[in-house]
């Protein structure tokens, strides 16, 4: 289990990481599983998953995210987004967690974020914990064996649950802490077992060096038409909102869930794996991502199971609604094998409306495109925060805030320029609530939501009869195969249609409150768009 694939010249203590224990250099996923058994950190489960739980933290830590601000990144972060840490208290952190770490025993992933050769970032995970080392070598992308013999790694990310931070000692907020440091190309992670924080520090990553080079950092799903990887759809959406959901499409190739960046010849996914949602999952709705419930090696988080039987129980928020299985992409049938595809024809933004006044679909035009993406409106979901137990309405500018280290204009401009440059036909699709606010109206049928999109991708919604929104001034199909049409009227979907007409006003107005600091930075025909 501790023979190395690694370059002799590029292992830990060569990077300046001496004093430990034993290192395990890119163990597969038996041996992995094997060691977190072992180590007590989870359990086997049926078809041999991993069922493990994060403890404590059951979601993000946004508030104890931290970049060091140094002369070199100083002008390109956006600090009203992005917490500063001086590098002094950054380097005294990592000078205390490497001395936390003497002796101890480790696992290392090495590993690509990028499917393009061209844009892909080189990673190195160093885990405290090996299921966390399962779980990011599931949701990066994995080298040959041939290449891991020379990787260098460009990046390298310390994930340590067990060392504590100290507010006073290291400038940070709490005990827990996520700091990223551009300079040195190093992230530390400490008190907090919630896997997901290695994957998004990853997105993070990517987020502030591929504008640089003109590439779209995209917090989105996507996929293509089978056998036609240039019939290709985006679906933009914070947690929660669908991504993953509607994604995955037994119609259609999955090319990813999360995240993608769009380069001058397309579209290519940041990572090898999904990390779904896994509360109330059905088999007979989402048939693809249940039947990994029950694959070897799929990470289970968080999730209630009978401690006999190991049988899962999907509808059991007791832990957390922010329940989670995370797998290779290849555990899906029609995932792409290369993570590469042409330049989107559709792009969809997935919002969660709270409030229930948003329709089911709409079309937009490039201008409201983006206006719509730098207002990034949606509900935080149960769970995906801590703190945050049901939904809230939100602004997340980029469909991704908590995620973008620049300015949100710089990914809008790349956005707007790749849609003009290449052509797309914009969607909003909201995942939401209708009949009424949440507490009152029901949640989107997934059904129809499905049928939409169907339509909207193979191009027959636009060839129908639309309508104009009164309130937001988009186009709204007025029929479409297989949905009630009284679902594409949300006014028509509440029992008081004054009532509809208060919430629509209100929520109008704080897309206008809200949109007002991007003004300054936008074009005029955007600023056309926005609502007044």
């Amino acid at each position: 289990m501790t023979t190395p694939r690694v370059n002799p010249s590029q292992t830990l203590a060569a990077q300046g990481m001496t004093g430990l224990g034993t290192v395990h250099y890119n163990l597969l996923e038996p041996a992995l599983i094997e060691a977190a058994i072992a180590r007590g950190e989870g359990r086997l489960g049926l078809g041999g998953t991993l069922l493990v739980s994060t403890g404590t933290f059951t979601g993000r830590s946004p508030k104890d995210k931290f970049v060091v601000r140094t002369p070199a990144v100083e002008d390109h972060i956006w600090w009203d987004n992005n917490k500063p840490m001086t590098p002094e208290a950054f380097d005294v952190l990592h000078a205390d967690m490497l001395a936390h770490m003497n002796g101890g025993e480790y696992f290392v992933q090495d590993l690509y974020g990028g499917a393009d050769p061209a844009h892909r970032l080189d990673v190195r995970v160093v885990s405290e914990l090996a299921w966390h080392n399962l779980f990011i070598r599931h949701l990066l992308r994995r080298p040959a064996a041939e290449e891991l013999a020379t990787f260098v790694p460009e990046y390298t990310i310390i994930n340590c649950p067990s060392f504590k931070a100290d507010p006073t000692r290291h400038g940070c907020r709490s005990d827990t802490v996520i700091a990223l440091n551009f300079d040195k190309k190093l992230i530390l992670i400490a008190n907090t077992e919630y896997a997901g924080e290695n994957k998004k520090s990853v997105f993070t990553l990517l987020n502030y060096i591929l504008p640089g080079k003109g590439v779209m950092p995209m917090h989105c799903s996507a996929n293509h038409a089978t056998g036609n990887p240039d019939d290709a759809a985006v679906f933009f959406g914070l947690s929660g909102t669908g991504k993953t959901t509607l994604s995955a499409d037994p119609g259609r190739t999955l090319i990813g869930d999360d995240e993608h960046g769009w380069a001058d010849r397309g579209i290519f996914n940041f990572e090898g794996g999904c990390y779904a949602k896994t509360i109330n999952l059905r088999e007979e709705a989402e048939p693809q991502i249940y039947a990994t419930t029950r694959t070897f090696g799929t990470v289970i988080e968080n999730m209630v199971y009978d401690p006999e039987t190991l049988v899962l129980d999907f509808d059991d928020a007791s832990l957390t609604a922010n329940t989670r299985c995370a797998y290779p992409l290849d555990q899906i049938e029609n995932a792409s094998t290369t993570g590469l595809a042409g330049h989107p024809k559709n792009i969809v933004m997935l919002t969660c409306d709270a409030f229930g006044v948003l329709p089911p679909i709409a079309r937009l035009t490039p201008a409201q495109a983006m206006y719509h993406f730098l207002s990034g409106f949606t509900s935080k979901v149960a769970g995906t925060e801590r703190g945050v137990t049901e939904p809230e309405p939100t602004f997340s500018t980029c469909f991704g805030a908590p995620f973008m280290p620049r300015r949100p204009e710089v990914y809008g401009k790349l956005l707007q320029d790749k849609i003009n440059q290449h052509g797309a036909t914009c969607w909003l699709v909201n995942t939401g609530w209708t009949g009424g606010a949440y507490g009152t109206g029901n949640r989107m049928p997934i059904r129809a939501t499905r049928a939409l999109l169907t339509a909207a991708l193979n191009g027959s919604l636009t060839k129908g009869e639309f309508r104009r929104d009164p309130y937001f001034g988009f186009d709204v199909p007025m029929a479409c195969a297989g949905v009630d049409a009284g679902l594409l009227d949300p006014r028509g979907t509440w029992a008081d249609a004054a009532a509809y007409d208060r919430q629509a006003q209100k929520l109008v107005q704080m897309f206008a409150d809200n949109f007002a600091q991007y003004v300054p930075y936008i074009d005029d025909d955007v600023k056309a768009a926005a609502i007044s």
